[in-house]
């Protein structure tokens, strides 16, 4: 346990790049956590960390062994999860999600499975950006769209239409797109989220076309953008859930619909692990079951329009 006392230090710190926050971390004082570096590196013969007065940084030997270190405190760490929770889930489940989806469509799901396991806190981080779990901390993170770390399990939940909509009034004002080049004669409404907000891709990936567009409103999210489309500011793109009471009210009118991009996926994405902890299990389980089916968010506006190919198997 020692040792484990010195990695989790070394590591702590390490992340941080400051002893002082490292300690705070680990509930010790600045000094044991130096005490505990110290002894790590006396025992390994080898300098792990760089230290000035000002900053802490790893050396080559240290980048090479806090990524070992990483996946060994992860795998103790499930291990011992894994027999406390023979009893069931317990413990803290800490959650990462994106913005719009989250409060909009998460936040009632979580509540759920909080009051179904009263054994469990729930700790939920709401942010666009792509977290590191392993290195922030996070049993789970539930991501929508394309997947690039091949490092993490996915579970596939649900899917999502991206559907490209306009305020009946801006429509009246201005007309209706009736083909993608139609684009350009109108003010389009960017979500600064995406890789390349002027320029939407429309149709399935083997047969896909793209319309490159322009406006003067850009927002960093789905509903802010939606917010704008509805007061009738122009035409936006944007994920179904964001749109979906728009839509079925009326205050906003799906166009293009013949040429939607194949559907995009919400999945809930957690690192490897031989010791899966329940907490995590049960969290993950619990949203497959509550996004089975056609989403709701598909539900009530544009029947006339089926989704294209992808659905979530």
């Amino acid at each position: 346990m020692d040792r484990l006392d010195e990695i989790r230090a070394f590591t702590a710190v390490a992340e941080a790049k400051s002893f002082t926050q490292g300690a705070r971390k680990l509930v010790v004082s600045p000094a044991q956590a130096s005490k505990l570096v110290a002894r790590l590196e006396n025992r390994l013969g080898a300098r792990l960390l760089n230290r000035t007065t000002r900053d802490v940084s790893l050396t080559d030997t240290g980048q090479a062994y806090l990524e070992r270190a990483r996946e060994l405190l992860a795998g103790f760490d499930a291990l011992e999860s894994s027999v406390r929770d023979q009893g069931g889930p317990s413990g803290t489940l800490k959650v990462s999600a994106p913005v719009s989806f989250g409060k909009g469509q998460l936040v009632p799901a979580l509540l759920d499975f909080a009051a179904a396991y009263p054994a469990l806190a729930v700790d939920v981080a709401f942010a666009d950006r792509l977290v590191n779990l392993v290195e922030e901390g996070f049993d789970v993170a539930v991501r929508i769209g394309q997947l690039t770390d091949s490092s993490l399990v996915a579970k596939r939940l649900a899917a999502v239409r991206l559907v490209t909509c306009a305020a009946p009034d801006y429509l009246a004002r201005h007309g209706t797109p009736m083909a993608l080049e139609d684009l350009a004669q109108h003010e389009a409404i960017l979500d600064s989220n995406a890789r390349d907000a002027a320029v939407w891709g429309f149709g399935p990936h083997g047969d896909r076309r793209e319309a490159r567009v322009h406006g003067r409103l850009r927002f960093n999210g789905a509903e802010a953008c939606v917010a704008a489309a509805v007061a009738g500011f122009g035409i936006t793109r944007t994920p179904a859930f964001a749109a979906a009471d728009d839509l079925r009210a009326g205050r906003l009118t799906p166009i293009l619909c013949s040429f939607e991009p194949e559907l995009i996926h919400v999945h809930a994405v957690y690192p490897h692990a031989r010791h899966l902890a329940a907490k995590v299990r049960a969290f993950v389980d619990f949203l497959a079951e509550r996004y089975s089916g056609e989403p709701a968010w598909h539900q009530g506006w544009g029947s006339d329009h089926p989704a294209p190919p992808g659905r979530a198997k």
